[in-house]
């Protein structure tokens, strides 16, 4: 199961979707602070649209401290991006889960702080709101809103 996520966070720096979302199981459950709880193709399709965006840019990914059983996983990543809203730098730092069904993944959570992640995205505004409920609600608002988006243009399944 090792292999897989180191599969799963390779294909993620050379922002390979296809290969991650081979990573994934049908039944896919994936979670964060920014998407909120996302299934199946809904889940792949988030992967898909990241790495689409990211394309040209200097993203990259580290995964280190990767511990596995024939069950489940965790794995503590590094994303280093810029944020093409407001132009700034990224330095986000998540400890990721997994469950594994028939060889696949078919759980994942992404914790990472959101506070931490605004003030850095965002600066000024984010040290402010970043914190609050309302801003983590309109995140997931604007992300999901965003990823409907990405789907229909590309006329993805749901």
């Amino acid at each position: 199961m090792k292999s897989l996520i180191e599969t799963f966070y390779k294909a993620f720096d050379n922002l390979d979707a296809k290969t991650m979302c081979a990573c994934y199981h049908e039944d896919i459950v994936f979670e964060d602070p920014a998407f909120g709880k996302l299934e199946g193709e809904r889940a792949k399709a988030m992967w898909q649209m990241l790495c689409e965006s990211q394309k040209g840019k200097n993203f990259r990914v580290k995964v280190s401290n990767i511990n596995t059983t024939e069950t489940e996983a965790t794995a503590y990543w590094e994303a280093f991006y810029v944020f093409s809203k407001s132009g700034r730098k990224v330095h986000n730092t998540i400890d990721a889960q997994f469950k594994f069904k028939d060889g696949l993944i078919v759980f994942h959570k992404d914790n990472f702080n959101l506070h931490k992640w605004a003030r850095q995205a965002l600066g000024f505004k984010g040290l402010v709101m970043g914190g609050t409920a309302f801003f983590r609600n309109k995140l997931k608002t604007q992300t999901n809103r965003l990823l409907d988006k990405y789907i229909d243009e590309k006329k993805l399944p749901r």
